[in-house]
């Protein structure tokens, strides 16, 4: 599906054009394409930017998902990929990304603009177990902003008790740095 606001190298306009538009100040890199520079930000055109990366083989996950789902406020320099089939694959080399071969489960992924995406429960889930540093505090912001979804993650573990790092993902998500946040978020906002 072609979008008139997002733009591929070779689809309308060569990367040449393409990186020129972005020097002159019409266009703004996004994904693995181009925006217009006063166009709108939205899910679907973060997940479809994505699309050359993930093609039918891959999903976003842990930041790449979160950056799409509006949990994480800009692009990761290195998009995270797990397989959506149940078929291994070949991984290609490529710098962007970091593939992961291990298959996610249909019930944790969803389909955004034509390309599959962790849900943002199975993306704070994964956030919260990781030992990055940067995931983590992603993770405890997300939460942070969104009780609902830190619930539904909570909810996660607690049905999926055996899987890996639980007992760490469970500490942050309930640790009162992320409660404590929330209710200073609530109270900002009854004021302001």
């Amino acid at each position: 599906m072609v979008s008139p606001f997002l733009f591929f190298a070779n689809e309308r306009l060569s990367l040449a054009e393409l990186t020129a538009a972005c020097l002159d100040g019409a266009l703004v890199p996004l994904g693995e394409g181009f925006i217009p520079a006063d166009a709108a930000e939205t899910r679907w055109m973060r997940a479809r930017s994505l699309a050359p990366l993930l093609g039918d083989r891959w999903a976003a996950v842990r930041l790449t998902a979160a950056w799409v789902h509006g949990g994480a406020a800009s692009e990761p320099a290195i998009h995270h990929l797990q397989r959506v089939r149940d078929v291994r694959l070949r991984t290609r080399r490529d710098l962007r990304a970091v593939f992961h071969d291990v298959r996610l489960p249909s019930d944790d992924m969803m389909s955004i603009a034509g390309v599959c995406v962790s849900t943002p429960t199975r993306t704070l889930v994964d956030l919260a177990r990781s030992d990055d540093r940067d995931e983590t505090a992603a993770a405890r912001a997300w939460a942070s902003r969104d009780p609902l979804l830190r619930a539904d993650a909570v909810a996660w573990f607690e049905r999926h008790p055996r899987f890996p790092h639980v007992h760490r993902a469970t500490r942050l998500l309930r640790s009162d740095a992320v409660s404590e946040t929330t209710a200073e978020d609530e109270v900002a906002d009854a004021d302001g």
